[in-house]
């Protein structure tokens, strides 16, 4: 808008007085236009220009945007002559309060940039203006400010006043691409604006301007910066709903870009502070680690155990060469997770963990999975049962195969998902609120913890003589493992209930079951093992699943909503909000182990209590996931009158942490 303006300030002329109207004084403001030029040169068609409004100390007038409340500066150019239009640019607002609402606008002074057209090049012109302003200190009065400039023939530039208004067209916010911002997800909904910028530089004390229509109104906003300063995360509360275009105006000390918004359908997570990559990693691994002895992961690892007793014989590079492909198993199924993460993040699908399990056909497949290996445990069948994908899975690790070793590490990992334990949470949020890199880093270190057991027998293969010698109550350990597995299997059906319905659950447990029998009899296991898996995957993909019922939860709870939460809160009630699903173990374990317990069972029963399934996909409930900064579950919330944002519980929870956030949202 201003490439002319530039163009003008570069020329050389003698100095001159510029151009200017009296000064039009109000109550407590005076107003003047302002030009570079002191008149309208030979074949000019454009006049830079300003509108200059000081205040007395104290006062504030509006911007374009004017916040809570206000009015954005009205301008009538009627009388004006020559003139085919006038641009008025708003200098980047300053946030301030009046009557303890957020405002948007100028304090002591501001001069608008003017670029005027004049309808005949090189003519005398007028500009006549009324500013109708509204300035507020203690209290708010309008005022109209009258102004005439003529402008005759003539030329030259007063390079002080073309210092002056260069000076304010600096503050004009620029462009994302010029301002080197780029805005990467937006979220709006009735609750609040939520979004995350990236900029080339780190941002400062940026803060946060947004325009929704004329009747939007925005709280003040949380900002969190991460990556070192070069990530802005920000949460604004609606206060009233607006329409039309959204736009957010980032201003960041001198800096300062007006960004076109297109909200997405999930907010984007907060993210992660305080904590490098590396320490990240750190965390990851550790979570990893404590997945080993989580109750999603111990039956597969009753595989493992079984292998590791008939290897006790074996040579030591033959133990080293099976530990390590199961590690491998391990690494190769993180490695596929990222990659299909960062697929559908590219995708703008929303990603969490755990939430394959929400997939029928995927319950379906690892049903049929357990059941095989179920199978194998108890000598069904020794050799392979299918090909292809089902290669790793087809060598089994009584012979001594490498597949089977790989597919055990792999099926493994694949069990551990739907598990939260301590750091878990942390390492999935910082890799999901970062780019690839990071995202393929995070989850390989996580499956080099969970993978970390087989590796210290890779490394010392002599730790696999510490075991029994292989005996006859072998035989009894396999027996005892197989019924785990199976308990897993009948465990997951009931997911699948829950998730899809009874028909398809026991369609799928059905065909299950006939393959454990034909199994059982020892004759063609190739064929009965793909055949079995096959039929299974077919139901699971033509059997339509059963429609949506109304929300229901366990008895002494609650349905949770976000106006619920906001409703009992008002009331100056205590919420507990937990997240929960069917196929969430560690949720099982913190409800059996904590929740329905002595004092916290106590407790809950005086409170609000409100749980919020998400066996089923949902997208409510995971914006209200990504809204607190997580992608999994179990998530657990507080609110009350001392904790209006709600208290945050760790994964794994105990009597103490449940007690004591509940006293604490009571204050």
């Amino acid at each position: 808008m201003f490439a002319r303006l530039v163009a003008l300030f570069s020329i050389l002329a003698a100095p001159l007085w510029a151009a200017e109207s009296p000064v039009s004084a109000g109550a407590v403001s005076r107003g003047q236009i302002i030009s570079v030029e002191d008149g309208v040169g030979p074949g000019g068609r454009t006049v830079s220009a300003g509108l200059a409004i000081a205040l007395d100390d104290g006062w504030k007038t509006y911007w374009r945007s004017p916040g809570e409340v206000g009015l954005p500066p009205e301008l009538s150019w009627d009388g004006s002559e020559n003139i085919a239009s006038v641009t008025l640019s708003y200098p980047a607002p300053t946030r301030f309060e009046a009557f303890e609402i957020q405002n948007f606008g100028y304090g002591q002074e501001v001069l608008f940039p003017l670029t005027v057209m004049l309808t005949e090049a090189g003519k005398p012109a007028r500009l006549s203006l009324d500013a109708n302003i509204l300035v507020c200190a203690d209290v708010c009065i309008p005022e109209t400010l009258s102004m005439t400039l003529d402008l005759p023939r003539g030329g030259g530039i007063d390079m002080a006043a073309a210092d002056r208004l260069s000076t304010w067209i600096a503050q004009v916010p620029k462009t994302g691409e010029e301002a080197g911002i780029t805005l990467e997800q937006v979220h709006l909904d009735d609750a609040a604006l939520t979004f995350l910028a990236r900029s080339e530089v780190s941002f400062g004390g940026v803060d946060v301007f947004p325009e929704h229509g004329d009747y939007a109104a925005f709280g003040l906003p949380e900002i969190v910066l991460a990556d070192g300063g070069q990530t802005l995360w920000a949460r604004l509360p609606v206060l009233s709903p607006g329409d039309g275009a959204l736009d957010l105006t980032l201003v960041d000390g001198d800096r300062a870009a007006t960004l076109r918004a297109d909200p997405g359908a999930a907010p984007p997570a907060r993210p992660t502070t305080g904590t490098g990559l590396w320490g990240i990693l750190l965390v990851a691994m550790l979570g990893g680690l404590i997945l080993n002895v989580m109750p999603c992961v111990l039956p597969v690892l009753s595989i493992k155990l079984t292998s590791a007793l008939a290897m006790a014989d074996q040579s030591r590079a033959r133990v080293r060469a099976g530990f390590l492909a199961s590690v491998a198993g391990v690494l190769a199924f993180f490695a596929v997770l990222s990659g299909l993460v960062i697929a559908l993040r590219a995708a703008g699908v929303a990603v969490g963990w755990g939430i394959q399990f929400q997939n029928p056909v995927f319950l379906a497949l690892m049903i049929g999975l357990i059941v095989l290996f179920a199978a194998n445990m108890l000598g069904f069948f020794a050799v392979g049962i299918g090909s292809g994908a089902m290669t790793g899975m087809a060598r089994t690790e009584s012979r001594g195969g490498l597949g089977g070793d790989f597919a055990t590490g792999a099926f493994a990992a694949v069990m551990a998902t739907p598990c939260s334990a301590p750091f878990i949470g942390t390492a999935v949020t910082y890799a999901l609120t970062h780019g690839p890199t990071e995202v393929l880093a995070v989850f390989l270190a996580m499956g080099l913890g969970l993978s970390a057991p087989y590796l210290a027998v890779a490394v010392w293969p002599g730790l696999i003589r510490l075991l029994p010698r292989p005996g006859r109550w072998m035989k009894t350990v396999q027996a005892g493992l197989a019924c785990l597995l199976l308990l897993t299997a009948v465990w997951l059906v009931s997911v699948l209930a829950a998730s899809a319905g009874w028909p398809l659950a026991l369609a799928v447990s059905g065909l299950a079951a006939a393959m454990f029998a034909a199994l059982a009899l020892r004759r063609w296991p190739v064929l009965v093992g793909s055949v079995g898996l096959a039929a299974v995957l077919a139901v699971a993909m033509v059997v339509p699943t059963a429609p949506v019922a109304v929300a229901s939860v366990a008895t002494g709870w609650d349905v949770w909503s976000e106006d619920r939460v906001r409703d009992e809160v008002a009331a100056g009630q205590v919420v507990f909000v937990d997240v929960t699903a069917d196929w969430c173990l560690t949720c099982k374990a913190n409800k059996r182990l904590v929740l329905d317990q002595g004092a916290v069972a106590e407790a809950l029963s005086q409170v609000t209590a409100l749980q919020a399934d998400w066996t089923r996909p949902s997208d409510t409930i995971t914006e209200y996931l990504r809204a607190n900064g997580r992608f999994g579950i179990p998530f657990n919330q507080v609110f009350g009158p001392g904790a209006p944002d709600g208290i945050v519980l760790p994964e794994l929870l105990t009597e103490a942490v449940v007690l004591e956030a509940l006293a604490r949202a009571a204050d």
